[in-house]
């Protein structure tokens, strides 16, 4: 069987390792515990978490036990990493409702089942209980303000400024990586590549206060071709919840990435086989969108199931087909103002959004392009019942009056 560090190098998900030699030596001989940490800030999951978890799965797979940990003491304080103001706090009541939305999303990657079956664990468990001159005494010691302030979570605060309540968060994840080791016999912290600097004190948290080795493995962030973060739509993030983002939406924002995108989509966010992925994506033509809707299907399957994978590729086909019965839906039942039906469908964040679309020639009911003089639905297409709307060329909707 191969090392799991084989499977993640070939399919392109590690960035950064500490000790690597040392840990693909521990992967390959024994069955280790693991860690991902996710910060409980909203009540779904979002692409940006995808990554590690699809991490999880596969070393799940090979044996290896992942720990699910949940931040709902951290999630009190909230990461400064990547951010230029300080995040609002949330309540344990919010913060546990979202854990229990994660868990359900998660487990359609992972199993909480059998040998090595995935842990839940809760860092409120150990955070909030804690005496905080005892916490210092025990952990802050091992800690280097100088140091700290060289990582770059803190570098990129510094000018607007970073309170003392942020500062440390560092200390209660390198925290949560020692309870972890000595509850779990946890060794291994894996998470985004912006998480880094929190990892590496986790790290070497563990190798002083307990005289044990402990390692960490970020996983590469997904980026489109000018270094920006994929995963975000004119209506906001790619929720993996289709009460937050519809299936169809989802769907159809994998089936629109760039070409040169594809290859690595597929490698880190399917399960698909290599050879495939490289006999899929070898052409320069047309012949890519093939391999576009496949990798649409692919993960739109992993994240919501076949049945409505199956739908959201029969809704797109009927669109860009012309199939009205197939295509996505809208029902405008009293609503007169095109502006109203392009927002409330979700074609446009707002009417003031809808009207620039119209002013910039990007709409066309049916067949002909609409502009500002032509919002208010005629007595024709009243009459009519129903229309397809169409923004720019790849969204269409079956309106129904």
């Amino acid at each position: 069987m191969k090392n799991v560090m084989d499977i993640l190098t070939e399919r392109g998900f590690i960035k950064q390792t500490v000790y690597g030699d040392d840990l693909r030596k521990l992967l390959e001989t024994e069955k280790v515990s693991f860690y991902v940490g996710f910060d409980p800030t909203a009540d779904s999951l979002h692409i940006g978490h995808y990554i590690p978890i699809m991490a999880m799965a596969w070393m799940q797979k090979y044996g290896h036990r992942p720990i699910a940990l949940f931040g709902g003491g951290t999630g009190m304080i909230g990461d400064p990493s990547g951010r230029s103001d300080m995040r609002q706090m949330m309540t344990r009541e919010t913060i546990d409702h979202n854990i229990e939305c994660f868990k359900k999303q998660m487990s359609r990657f992972i199993s909480f089942d059998g040998e090595n079956g995935a842990v839940i664990a809760n860092n409120a468990d150990w955070l909030l209980n804690l005496n905080y001159v005892d916490f210092l005494r025990e952990i802050g010691v091992h800690f280097s303000v100088n140091k700290m302030l060289t990582a770059e979570c803190f570098k990129q605060r510094m000018e607007k400024g970073l309170t003392f309540f942020e500062f440390n968060y560092m200390l209660m994840q390198g925290y949560d990586f020692l309870v972890l080791n000595r509850k779990y016999g946890c060794v291994l912290e894996v998470g985004g590549d912006d998480q880094w600097s929190n990892m590496l004190a986790g790290v070497d948290l563990i190798r002083r206060k307990e005289q044990k080795d402990a390692y960490c493995l970020t996983c590469t962030l997904l980026l489109n071709s000018e270094g920006k973060k994929m995963g975000k739509t004119q209506k906001g993030a790619l929720w993996l919840d289709e009460n937050k983002c519809s299936v169809y939406d989802f769907y159809q924002y994998f089936r629109n990435v760039e070409d040169v995108k594809v290859d690595e989509c597929m490698r880190l966010l399917t399960f698909m086989d290599l050879e495939e992925i490289a006999e899929l994506t070898k052409y320069n033509d047309e012949r890519m969108n093939a391999a576009k809707e496949r990798l649409a299907f692919e993960v739109t399957k992993l994240v919501h199931g076949e049945a409505k994978a199956l739908e959201a590729q029969k809704q797109a086909r009927a669109a860009f087909g012309g199939n009205v019965e197939d295509m996505p839906s809208f029902n405008a039942s009293g609503l007169d103002n095109i502006l109203d039906i392009m927002a409330q469908a979700g074609v446009a964040k707002s009417k003031g959004e809808a009207r620039r679309l119209i002013e910039g020639g990007g709409v066309s009911i049916d067949d002909k392009k609409i502009t500002l003089d032509d919002l208010s639905l005629s007595e024709e297409l009243k009459n009519k019942g129903s229309f397809v709307l169409h923004k720019g060329k790849k969204v269409h909707i079956n309106v129904t009056l």
